[in-house]
């Protein structure tokens, strides 16, 4: 921002500005101050009290200093975005979308503009909107390697592969050692003998300056195109090299995740069901569960597609409220994560249910049911029964082998930590297996488990078998998912743009022989893995 005004409000205006870039925060409440009191019509004082106001988090305060911004330049960019983030600040999510819909459509005077928009919109899955602005930043700044990786994943989102492909290979011309950029290249598409990448991620992996964690991604990509092209040894080598450089840069210990699932079971146990709880009646959410990479962005996108289902995506909203009113409860802000749980079946059921509802219901809703599809919402079965008692939960499995290989393959962004290690997994696999089995046991009936093999096999009759299970009648256009053109943030995107297929199904087969310790683990947990 250049703004041309008089001497002394280019003074005030510059003083303060300088201050808040030095967190010398009383000196640029003062000179802001001065300076709206003395120019009230200029706009650069009523934007310098929204930066204020944001960076003391007090948005109650931003809006009405953007307000006033707005009445001298109306539809500002920059003053749209701050309205943006004080509504998210207060949990504003109608406001925060309506302004972004007014952003959308704003031109901007500079890249950095135009690409702070896209990413906004990324966040609300307004990719569309957002591939607009990345284009139009991008004209500016054609050079920008992660400008062209951003435009690439928007395009993924939406399934646009061959324009993802696009911009990923300019991104990787400007910097080949871009480890996202390749790894998602690489998972596009089947690679073929004539058509892979390989050479060039060799020659990546080889370079002496690449950073372990980039190394880290390109052995994913390596294992992937060596996978398509039925190399299992190379496949499985760079792999074990790729999760072993992830998992030696943590301090992560199964034990913990272990003791935790552990303290559910205890906690949530048959005791708990026979007490005399009133949820909240809502039928409106259906969860889908599981494990990551076992079918639930499958069964997601097919649920989707009937007239009265809306998927409200991958929600962490249950166990937030869970962990949010168990720490009201508790008072002391470092309360254990048992001790968490334990407080956690003290709760007031129905008021957890309306609180999940105000946070997870998606805007606009008009059908009668909304997904909410995180997977580790296994670990809560037990409370979102009492809480929402007329919920249906479904449960996707896969053999235990091949869901483990499944995950094990799959890089993921800072999130399952077990999934780097082929012990830890076999070892979280089995805290996961026996929990389920508990939760059949004290919920008989409540959740319904699907498995994965089975849905490729014949997706009409378990669809049908879903549907029966929500209450809902069959609608053929099921079975149109893969034309559903709703986005897809998961790690099966790409998966999801096409029809049902079961090759993958037994794929881990080819790399039995690597996976011998991993199946000893399950075995001697009376896990069938034949």
């Amino acid at each position: 921002m250049k703004p041309v005004m008089q001497p002394n409000a280019l003074q005030l205006y510059s003083f303060s500005k300088e201050a808040l870039s030095q967190n010398d925060i009383k000196k640029a409440i003062d000179g802001c101050r001065a300076l709206n009191a003395e120019f009230p019509t200029l706009f650069e004082g009523w934007w310098l009290a929204g930066c204020i106001h944001l960076h003391l988090n007090k948005p109650e305060a931003g809006l009405i200093a953007t307000s006033r911004a707005l009445s001298i330049k109306p539809n500002e960019p920059s003053v749209l975005i701050q309205r943006i983030e004080c509504f998210s600040l207060l949990g504003q999510q109608q406001d925060v979308l309506e302004h972004l819909q007014i952003l959308a459509i704003q031109e901007c005077d500079s890249a950095a503009l135009h690409e702070k928009i896209a990413i906004m919109l990324s966040a609300e899955h307004m990719h569309s909107e957002a591939i607009k602005h990345y284009i139009s930043a991008l004209s500016d700044e054609p050079n920008n390697s992660l400008l062209h990786y951003n435009l690439a994943a928007a395009y993924r989102f939406i399934g646009d592969i061959n324009k993802c492909e696009e911009s990923l290979n300019a991104c990787l011309a400007l910097n080949y050692l871009d480890a996202e950029a390749q790894g998602m290249r690489s998972s596009l598409r089947k690679q073929s003998i004539e058509h892979n990448h390989i050479k060039e991620l060799l020659n990546a992996y080889s370079n002496p300056d690449i950073e372990d964690k980039a190394k880290s991604g390109i052995c994913y990509a390596l294992s992937k195109e060596y996978d398509d092209l039925s190399e299992p040894d190379k496949s499985f080598r760079y792999l074990t090299i790729g999760t072993d450089i992830r998992r030696n840069a943590m301090s992560y210990d199964v034990s913990a995740d272990e003791k935790i699932i552990q303290q559910i079971t205890h906690t949530f146990n048959e005791a708990f069901f026979l007490k005399n709880l009133t949820g909240h009646d809502s039928v409106e959410p259906i969860f889908i569960i599981g494990l990551p990479r076992t079918g639930t962005t499958l069964l997601e996108r097919i649920l989707d597609s009937h007239s009265s289902i809306t998927s409200a995506g991958e929600l962490d909203a249950f166990g937030l409220e869970v962990m949010a009113l168990s720490s009201t409860q508790s008072g002391d802000k470092n309360t254990s994560a048992l001790d968490l749980i334990r407080l956690s079946s003290q709760l007031d059921v129905n008021r957890l249910g309306f609180h999940y509802l105000e946070k997870a219901r998606p805007m606009r809703f008009e059908g009668s049911h909304f997904i909410d599809k995180l997977p580790f919402n296994f670990l809560y079965a037990g409370l979102i029964h009492r809480a929402l008692p007329n919920a249906k939960i479904i449960n996707l499995t896969r053999h235990p082998l091949a869901a483990c290989w499944a995950i094990y393959k799959q890089q993921f962004r800072d999130i399952y930590p077990f999934s780097y290690n082929l012990t830890d997994l076999g070892r979280y696999y089995v805290a996961y297996h026996r929990l389920m089995r508990h939760w059949q046991s004290v919920m008989p009936g409540v959740i319904h488990s699907i498995a994965y093999e089975n849905l490729v096999t014949d997706t009409e009759l378990e669809v049908k078998k879903v549907l029966d299970f929500c209450g809902l009648n069959w609608e053929s256009g099921c079975l149109k998912f893969h034309e559903n053109t709703a986005p897809s943030t998961t790690a099966s995107a790409t998966q999801v743009r096409q029809p049902v297929y079961a090759q993958s199904v037994d794929r881990w087969r080819q790399y039995g022989k690597n996976l011998d310790e991993l199946s000893t683990i399950l075995i001697k947990a009376g896990i069938d893995v034949s």
